[in-house]
């Protein structure tokens, strides 16, 4: 069975879908995981079956699944009935939470100005994910500075449009990038 970093060493490019129309696409690309942005209660089962079946790596934002409760509950619900190969949460406590549960666990960071870049490396510190994800992912300077700062795996995520953003991203201590765009996910 295939882990996070074994997928990133085949293909550094993750596929995130915000819309369940990209779902298919994705599971046709050669993206190795794919970052479920979307989704609800009665639709999450069949969306983790879908992707289990084309061996993919399914990694599931738990801010942003519709009809479950953002607390232990919904997230304990997840990982026990769902078996995500991982959660992404902006929520320390859920990242806590979710490392408890024996989850994989990638801590999402919106870094907007300085005084979020030095709350997210602080978060960052103080819960230890098993990853960083970084938005927006086009800001090499920061990508390094995070990557330096916490000693922690970083995927850059947000407005990476086109090879030139993979590469740079990636050139930048960033271990994987995460993009929406569909072209992204064949380069």
């Amino acid at each position: 069975m295939k882990n996070f970093f074994d997928r990133i060493e085949i293909n550094p490019i993750i596929a995130a879908i915000n819309d369940l129309a990209q779902l298919d696409k994705a599971l046709e690309s050669p993206c190795e995981i794919i970052f479920l942005l979307t989704g609800n209660i009665f639709n999450l089962k069949e969306i983790a079956n879908r992707v289990k079946a084309r061996d993919k790596g399914l990694y599931i934002d738990i801010d942003l699944i519709d009809g479950f409760s953002k607390d232990t509950w919904g997230l304990e619900y997840i990982v026990k009935n769902i078996y995500p190969d991982g959660i992404i949460t902006a929520k320390e406590n859920l990242v806590r939470l979710s490392k408890d549960l024996g989850a994989f666990t990638i801590l999402r960071l919106f870094i907007i100005d300085s005084v979020a870049l030095k709350k997210g490396i602080h978060s960052a510190k103080s819960t230890r994910p098993h990853a960083i994800e970084i938005l927006p992912g086009i800001m090499p300077k920061i990508t390094k500075m995070i990557h330096m700062e916490t000693d922690t795996p970083i995927i850059a995520s947000g407005l990476i449009m086109d090879k030139e953003d993979v590469m740079m991203s990636l050139n930048s201590n960033a271990l994987a990038v995460s993009s929406n765009n569909k072209n992204v996910w064949h380069i």
